[in-house]
C-alpha cells in the first residue's frame, strides 16, 4: 500500500470517528484500529492527531473547493444556473462524504484550526462568492448585495442541510432539495431583478 493510500485509510478512520464522537474523544489508538493500521503509522505519516486532523480538513476542503469550482466552470448558462449548479455540487458533495459535513459543522470552528477555516473561506466559499459576484455585474441579483456574508450565508445553509437530508431524510431525492434551496435563494438574494428576469 502506498503512503498515500495509507493517509487516505487514516483520512477515513478519523473523520468517521470525529463525526461520531467529537474530536477530544477520538484517540490515536481509536483512529489506528479503524483504519487497521498500527498506531505507529500514524505517527510516521502525520506526527500527531493534531497534524492529522489538520492534514484532513485540508484534504477535505480543497476535494469541496474542487467538485464546487468545476460545477461553476462546467454549466454554461448565466451566473444563476451557475450558483445552481454549485449548489448541488455541495449537495451532492456531503451526500457523499456526510462525515466530513458533520465534522465542518461540529469541529473547524475553533480557534485552533483558524488556517483550515481561512482555506474553507478562500477556497470553498470563495467560488460561491466569484459567482454572485458575477450575478450582481449581470444585474441578475441585487446591486447592494454583501457577496461574503451572501457567499458565507448559502454555504452554511446548504451544508446544514445536507446534515439533516442524510440524517432523517435520506429517501429525499437531492433534486428535490435542491429545487427547495434554489426557490428560496432566488427569492431572497435576487430580491426584484430575478423576479422581473424570471
Amino acid at each position: 500500500m502506498s503512503r498515500m493510500e495509507t493517509q487516505l485509510k487514516l483520512y477515513m478512520a478519523a473523520v468517521e470517528l470525529i463525526a461520531e464522537q467529537g474530536y477530544s474523544a477520538t484517540t490515536v489508538d481509536a483512529i489506528a484500529e479503524r483504519a487497521g493500521v498500527a498506531k505507529g503509522t500514524v505517527f510516521y505519516n502525520f506526527g500527531s492527531k493534531d497534524a492529522l486532523f489538520a492534514a484532513l480538513l485540508e484534504h477535505g476542503i480543497h476535494r469541496l473547493a474542487d467538485s464546487l469550482h468545476q460545477a461553476r466552470q462546467s454549466e454554461p448558462g448565466d451566473a444563476l444556473r451557475r450558483l445552481d449548479a454549485v449548489v448541488m455540487a455541495q449537495l451532492r458533495f456531503f451526500e457523499e462524504y456526510g462525515a466530513f459535513a458533520r465534522v465542518l459543522l461540529a469541529e473547524m470552528w475553533r480557534t485552533t484550526w483558524q488556517d483550515a477555516v481561512a482555506r474553507l473561506r478562500e477556497q470553498a466559499l470563495g467560488v460561491y462568492a466569484d459567482v454572485l459576484r458575477e450575478a450582481v455585474a449581470a444585474e441578475l441579483l441585487r446591486t447592494d448585495l454583501d457577496v461574503e456574508t451572501a457567499a458565507t450565508a448559502v454555504f452554511g445553509m446548504v451544508l446544514t442541510v445536507s446534515i439533516e437530508h442524510r440524517a432523517l431524510h435520506p429517501e429525499r431525492p437531492l433534486t428535490e432539495i435542491h429545487s427547495t434551496l434554489v426557490d428560496l435563494l432566488h427569492g431572497r438574494i435576487a430580491g426584484r431583478n430575478a423576479a422581473a428576469a424570471s
